[in-house]
């Protein structure tokens, strides 16, 4: 079976994200969505929030499951769940720049590669910051998020 992880924070899950998602879903036979928490960073969402975005988001797309990817290095969360493939959504060179130390640096710990995706372009523009930012401006944001997300936005939930 051919495993792959997409990891990331989602905080929150957006558009970009799903559509990444959804691309490796067609390529891998599995894709856990491993979502981190860096406990350094001051998160919009909790963890189980954004847990439960993320399975009501993405339950339509076969092969997908969703988990806290806990403490510890994202090459070692691979290794422990049998994925050979980290999967990472590509908005600019400047994204490419960041990710790339990291590919080569998860791929000499463990052996685990990295699959580097473009955004479509209708995407590219999409950061959680930049949403959480026009959310706490009074932007709408309906266009660049899921349902569950937006519903949540709304609802003023708050994270940790």
């Amino acid at each position: 079976m051919r495993r792959a992880v997409c990891p990331g924070s989602y905080d929150p899950l957006h558009n970009g994200h799903v559509e990444i998602i959804a691309r490796a879903a067609s390529m891998y036979d599995e894709v856990i969505v491993a979502v981190s928490t860096n406990y350094a960073k001051k998160y919009r969402f909790s963890l189980d929030v954004r847990l439960d975005m993320a399975r009501q988001t993405l339950s339509y797309l076969r092969g997908i499951t969703v988990e806290p990817m806990g403490d510890g290095l994202l090459a070692e969360f691979c290794r422990s769940h049998g994925a050979g493939v980290i999967i990472k959504g590509l908005r600019s060179t400047q994204d490419y720049q960041y990710e790339l130390p990291m590919a080569r640096m998860n791929r000499h710990l463990t052996g685990v590669e990295t699959v580097f995706l473009p955004a479509e372009n209708n995407y590219t523009h999409l950061s959680s910051t930049l949403i959480k930012e026009v959310a706490a401006l009074g932007g709408d944001i309906a266009d660049f998020v899921p349902k569950a997300v937006l519903q949540r936005f709304q609802q003023g939930e708050q994270g940790q």
